[in-house]
């Protein structure tokens, strides 16, 4: 292929991706996925590789790149069938994020896979939000192995049934999937209209070198960093469960065009559920690299055959079942980001940012048990991001491993018993230096019914780094009627109480 008739072949598979989007998007129930857009659309090869991916969550993506070969060998597909998951342990990342996944069939057999992952604000925790401070991954709601949720285009009733039984409202959660279902179908017509288009043969061809083309760029940015190895080690703030400063440890090792991102050196999986399976990790440890590749590289799993990936099973990184992992998800796999960012930090200093806010500010909430009213709502909240040399950080944005848009206050207080009193940046957040930091958020909410609220927040004991001779961002705050709260915590509100969230600004770069 030229190279002008690769990118349009690489173009089209993207846009079967933003296609996938846009139907889960327009047909979803729920505010968590038609609003806050918590949701990602990818395209597989027959083996399970990566060929493209729509520009969503940096979490989703890279952890259904790592485990999707895993996942399709396990099945038995025919034409119509879609399978549904969420089991971290088994290709999955935490509970409420629901991978569906559908073949598409050319000339009788099986050429591809369309996928999307969707976070459902209830999987039937006991809490709402399906974000609890668990212990347990049984805890925090369904678990959903693999299983097939449509067999040759019939819906299986009795899958959907279990999956919606536990959740507060289980018309919305059906309405969720069915608009998943809708995306895959969408996305397996357009897919299998460019197979057609290509051959059978000339559609295989086009996919080995797009992956070819997609390692050499991945490999010529690799060469661009100094061999060598460097040493980086961070912390989370603690696990919700009495454990305190616990340690990221990365060894990264460049050798000429390929990486080795080792974490032998990290904490043990934790009580708390702030582990992760290792899909998670690696997932941030493709976004970094992804970031130093130059932006025409396609989204594809051959960008990622020169880095390896190292986590002892049994450690914080690589948790075994059934550790806990709702936070794992949301806010190890952004401190995992800041390790790997710490340790190119010591090799090219000069394009590496400092540290973001690096939490996603998860809140979760919704009616208490025996409500005759049940709801339920989850949210992240944006911070501030780190500076580098080239511009200072931005203020109250997501970053790095999620980039889902705020929920609208309207749609908020229009469904829920909840009203945003105070929604604005927190001014002078951000680290000092040559470039500042950005600053973080305020959100501070008032509850006009009683509720139950959890809150998994990050970087409230440690301060997001800068860099450079850069200052820290500051730490987060978390108040309930001006009451300090612990980073992670459940509580019960009355109505009138208030919960402030202040997030974090992001790291300065450069001496003041």
């Amino acid at each position: 292929m030229t190279p002008a008739e690769l990118n349009i072949f690489s173009s089209r598979l993207d846009a079967v991706c933003d296609e996938m989007g846009l139907v889960l998007r327009n047909s979803a129930f729920s505010p968590n996925i038609r609003d806050r857009l918590d949701f990602s659309c990818a395209v597989f090869d027959a083996d399970g590789y990566l060929c493209a991916q729509a520009a969503h969550i940096p979490v989703h993506l890279g952890s259904m790149a790592f485990a999707m070969r895993d996942i399709v060998t396990r099945i038995d597909w025919s034409p119509g069938d879609q399978v549904i998951l969420n089991d971290p342990f088994l290709g999955g990342t935490h509970l409420p994020d629901v991978t569906v996944i559908a073949p598409v069939f050319a000339e009788g057999l099986l050429r591809a896979f369309v996928v999307n992952r969707a976070h459902h604000a209830d999987i039937g925790a006991s809490s709402p939000g399906s974000m609890p401070i668990s212990s347990r991954l049984e805890e925090e709601g369904t678990i959903i192995a693999p299983i097939h949720l449509l067999r040759r285009g019939v819906v299986v009733d009795e899958v959907l049934a279990t999956v919606t039984a536990g959740v507060r409202n289980p018309a919305d959660a059906a309405g969720d999937f069915s608009a998943q279902v809708a995306a895959n179908r969408a996305g397996g017509e357009r897919l299998g209209r460019l197979i057609a288009e290509r051959g059978v043969a000339g559609f295989a061809t086009a996919l080995v070198e797009l992956n070819d083309y997609a390692e050499r760029l991945a490999g010529a940015a690799l060469d661009d960093i100094p061999d060598g190895e460097y040493v980086y080690t961070d912390y989370l703030d603690d696990d919700g469960q009495g454990r305190v400063d616990i340690p990221i440890a990365l060894r990264l090792v460049i050798d000429g065009s390929r990486a080795e991102a080792d974490f032998s050196g990290t904490a043990e999986q934790v009580p708390g559920n702030v582990n992760c399976p290792l899909a998670v990790t690696a997932a941030a440890v493709y976004y970094v690299f992804r970031c130093l590749m130059p932006p025409q590289t396609p989204a594809c799993f051959g960008a990622f055959r020169r880095i390896a990936l190292r986590a002892p099973a049994g450690c914080l990184l690589n948790a075994r079942k059934p550790a806990a992992v709702a936070a794992g998800n949301v806010e190890t796999s952004t401190r995992v980001v800041d390790v790997v960012l710490g340790a190119l930090s010591r090799a090219v200093p000069d394009r590496v940012p400092a540290a973001s806010h690096g939490s996603m500010n998860n809140l979760a909430m919704g009616s208490r048990q025996g409500s005759d009213r049940p709801w339920s709502y989850y949210e992240t909240i944006g911070g501030g991001m780190g500076a580098g040399l080239s511009g200072g950080g931005l203020d109250g944005v997501q970053t790095h491993m999620t980039n889902t848009l705020n929920t609208p206050v309207e749609v908020l207080e229009s469904r829920y018993p909840v009203q945003v009193v105070a929604y604005g940046l927190r001014r002078g957040a951000g680290g000092r230096g040559r470039r500042a930091g950005g600053d973080g958020l305020v959100r501070e909410y008032r509850f006009t019914a009683p509720a139950h609220v959890t809150l998994l927040t990050e970087r409230r004991r440690h301060a997001p780094w800068g860099l450079a001779g850069g200052g820290p961002g500051a730490t987060g705050r978390n108040l309930l009627n001006g009451t300090p709260l612990s980073p992670k915590v459940e509580c019960t509100v009355e109505p009138g109480d208030r919960l402030r969230i202040e997030t974090p600004g992001g790291g300065g770069y450069g001496d003041p």
